[in-house]
């Protein structure tokens, strides 16, 4: 698996206040990112959203591939 690193700076601003990120991974930016949709859409419309990103890919799929690091 390949190894990737963000360097971000994400400020997010709603009516209720506001937030920092600085993400370190695509990991991190992902929870970042479903929490930012649920706060906006709500839980269900979120789940709908972040399914159809899942309907692109195979059940099995095993993400990105590093011949050096086997």
């Amino acid at each position: 698996m390949s190894t990737v690193t963000l360097q971000a700076d994400i400020k997010a601003k709603w009516p209720q206040g506001q937030s920092s990120y600085s993400p370190g991974s695509p990991e991190e930016l992902a929870i970042i990112g479903i929490d930012l949709l649920v706060k906006e859409l709500g839980t269900q419309a979120a789940q709908a959203f972040i399914g159809q990103v899942f309907e692109k890919y195979p059940a099995d799929h095993m993400g990105a591939h590093d011949p050096e690091r086997e």
